[in-house]
C-alpha cells in the first residue's frame, strides 16, 4: 500500500486517508485529548502509521516481517515522528503476546483479513484491542474487483471460479487466500460487536485506467481522485471495487 502523502501513490489511498482522518478528528474532539493511541495491524514499512503519527497521535505497528520494522523505523525518523511510532514483530493470531488488550483508542487492519485463517476470528481480536468507543479502519480485497479484472485481462474461467469460490480466489495460482463482498465485511464487524459507521469503496477505477493516461494527460489525476471519491460511498460500485473499506465503531461512539 502506499504512502497516502504521495499525489500518485493517492489513487490506492486518499480514499481510505480521507475517511480516517476524519474518523480521527472526532474521537480526538470525543476524548478531549490531542493524541490517540493507534494499532496499526500488519502497518509493514508504515504507509499509514507515519502519516498517522505526522498527525500528533502515538502509533503501535505489528507486523510479521523484521524487513519491514526496519523500513518503518527509518520512515519515521526521515519524517521526525519517531518518538511517536513504535514497531513490534508479531501477527494478528498472536495480537495480544505483542500488545495490551483494550489498549487503543484507534486500531487500523489494512490488507490483514486476506491473510488469517479465520477472517472472523481475526476481526474479534483486533476488536478486543479496542478502548470502549474506539474504532477499526478494516481495509480487505473485494470479490467483485478481482472478478472484473480477470475478465478484462481476457480470463474468463477465472473470473468464473472466483465467483464460486467461498473464499473469492480465481485459482491456484491465486495469491490472496480470501476475498470478500462488503455484506461479508460488514457482517464481521456486526459480529465482533461495532456497528458500520461507514462503507467504502476503494480503487473502483484506479487499476482499470492506463497508468500512462494519467501520469500523462494534465488534470488527469485530479480528476480521477475526485471520481474516485464520489464513487466511493455509493452501494453500486462496492460490488467492483478492487477493495473495500469499512469503519466499525462500538455502539455509542461519538454520541451515536
Amino acid at each position: 500500500m502506499s504512502d497516502p502523502m504521495r499525489p500518485r501513490a493517492s489513487l490506492r489511498t486518499a480514499v481510505v486517508w480521507e475517511v480516517l482522518q476524519d474518523a480521527l478528528d472526532r474521537r480526538v474532539k470525543a476524548t478531549g485529548r490531542e493524541s490517540l493511541d493507534v494499532l496499526d495491524t500488519g502497518g509493514g514499512s508504515g504507509n499509514f502509521a507515519v502519516p498517522v503519527a505526522r498527525l500528533g497521535h502515538r502509533v503501535t505497528v505489528v507486523d510479521p516481517s523484521p524487513n519491514a520494522l526496519f523500513a518503518l523505523e527509518r520512515r519515521a525518523a526521515e519524517a521526525g515522528v519517531a518518538d511517536r511510532v513504535k514497531g513490534v514483530q508479531g501477527d494478528a493470531h498472536g495480537l495480544f503476546d505483542v500488545v495490551e488488550r483494550g489498549g487503543y483508542d484507534v486500531v487500523l487492519c489494512h490488507g490483514v483479513l486476506e491473510y488469517v485463517d479465520d477472517p472472523a476470528e481475526g476481526v474479534r481480536n483486533v476488536v478486543d484491542a479496542l478502548r470502549p468507543e474506539g474504532f477499526l479502519s478494516l481495509l480487505a480485497a473485494g470479490l467483485g474487483g478481482a472478478v472484473l479484472a480477470r475478465a478484462l485481462a481476457g480470463h474468463f474461467k477465472e473470473a468464473r471460479h472466483a465467483l464460486d469460490d467461498p473464499d473469492g480466489r480465481w485459482g491456484e495460482g491465486d495469491p490472496v487466500p480470501h476475498r470478500f463482498t462488503a455484506a461479508q465485511l460488514t457482517g464481521l464487524v456486526e459480529g465482533a460487536g461495532l456497528r458500520v459507521g461507514a462503507v467504502h469503496g476503494v480503487r473502483v477505477f484506479a487499476d482499470l485506467v492506463p497508468g500512462v493516461l494519467v501520469d500523462t494527460e494534465p488534470g488527469a489525476l485530479e480528476a480521477l481522485l475526485k471520481l474516485e471519491a464520489a464513487a466511493a460511498e455509493l452501494d453500486a460500485f462496492h460490488s467492483v471495487a478492487t477493495q473495500l473499506h469499512v469503519l466499525g465503531e462500538h455502539r455509542g461512539a461519538d454520541g451515536a
